[in-house]
């Protein structure tokens, strides 16, 4: 075996053997309005992003003594059912399949209940400068990358109730308030106001295409080609994309750009629409040359390393995983990234420090943000290493 690859699927295995031994609970950046003492910030937005951004920034896990819990994630079940899908599709091993099936119903039966439609959300309530998004409230972001593990599960089992799933999801999504411009329309981040983000309106708009071809629907294709017009026609020259174009949302970062790309990707390879096909290949060159130093550490924004964030390495190995076919570059910046990753970021216990600051490691192992979505990463990769 590779000597590469057996490094990155014992890494794999140990943050699988972590999480399974928590039993899919654990604590996420943002889970700091759980606390027992967020009465005190009495309803202030301001204070309660004071209280979120404390538990979040502090190099030490607060969380314990702030009566954070670990909780059940839709997102890490999400990120699982995927990553066990990817190792099921390359061994065959049965135990995988059934684990993913596993992850696919507990996440059909904790669907948000406030809508018909599959769609999911974080167990936490969150605020921020745009207001505050209550726990459960479902997001276009969680809802389309859980939902893509579902077409995978249906291509790879030909079980119709995946498909199904899949079809309510974007169900979801076509029912989402939109942004109508010249140029496109931008699909909501949430359901009930207008937010208009890249990366969340990308992302809906590749689980609409792919769905749209599987089921042969016109009316979530032209759709799916309506969001992506809009954030095409708003990337700059150079390749990259401002996270939203709001005045309050004008930065770039590494993981968001590889959201972006990813779906694009999807888009075109599914519909065959090549007319984005130059964005894509501009996207990608800027992602390659400003996101990355030369030993592998993935920066978090395109001007400076710091935050050095576990969910950009994750991101990053799965993107340029998913470029390697197209991209000879791709599958070699991809292995520096997981080898950076794995030997400093990982513990002896299986799982990944939540961030890399001067001087400092914070350790915090998150379940999403860091486990699920490094083990989806890493399984990935291993796959294109064969």
């Amino acid at each position: 075996m590779n000597t590469t690859r057996a490094i990155i699927e014992t890494s794999a295995d140990r943050v699988e053997r972590w999480v399974e031994k928590k039993k899919y609970r654990g604590y996420e950046p943002f889970d700091g309005l759980s606390s027992f003492i967020r009465p005190l910030t009495l309803k202030n937005v301001f204070a309660e992003r004071l209280l979120q951004q404390f538990v979040r920034q502090c190099p030490v896990n607060v969380r314990p003594f702030l009566g954070v819990r670990q909780k059940e994630s839709t997102k890490g079940r999400g990120y699982m059912a995927w990553g066990y899908l990817k190792r099921y599709k390359d061994s065959g091993n049965i135990q995988y399949k059934n684990k993913a099936v596993d992850c696919l119903q507990w996440l059909s039966k904790n669907k948000a209940q406030k809508y018909e439609n599959h769609s999911w959300g974080n167990h936490f309530d969150f605020t921020s400068r745009a207001g505050r998004l209550p726990k459960h409230e479902p997001i276009i972001v969680w809802s389309s990358l859980i939902g893509q593990a579902y077409l995978d599960a249906y291509e790879l089992t030909g079980n119709s109730e995946h498909l199904s799933v899949a079809k309510s999801i974007c169900n979801w999504i076509m029912d989402l308030p939109r942004e109508k411009t010249h140029n496109g329309s931008c699909l909501s981040y949430v359901a009930y106001t207008q937010s208009s983000i890249h990366n969340s309106n990308m992302l809906g708009a590749a689980m609409l295409a792919r769905t749209a071809v599987l089921v042969n629907d016109k009316s979530m294709l032209k759709t799916a080609k309506e969001a992506m017009e809009y954030s095409c026609s708003r990337q700059f020259p150079d390749g990259s994309w401002w996270y939203g174009e709001g005045s309050n949302t004008h930065w770039i970062d590494n993981f968001h750009t590889g959201y972006n790309l990813d779906s694009l990707k999807c888009y075109i390879d599914c519909t065959g629409d090549n007319e984005y096909r130059e964005h894509l290949k501009k996207g990608f060159e800027y992602f390659k040359k400003n996101f990355f130093e030369s030993n592998g550490r993935p920066k978090y924004y395109h001007n400076r390393v710091y935050p050095v964030d576990i969910q950009c390495a994750s991101q990053a190995i799965d993107t340029l995983a998913y470029f390697s076919p197209q991209d000879e570059e791709a599958l070699d910046l991809a292995q520096k990234v997981a080898l950076w990753t794995i030997n400093n970021m990982q513990d002896k216990q299986g799982y990944f420090y939540f961030r890399q600051l001067p001087g400092v490691m914070s350790k915090t192992p998150m379940l999403h943000w860091g486990q699920a979505t490094m083990y989806k990463g890493l399984v990935h990769l291993a796959s294109k290493l064969q």
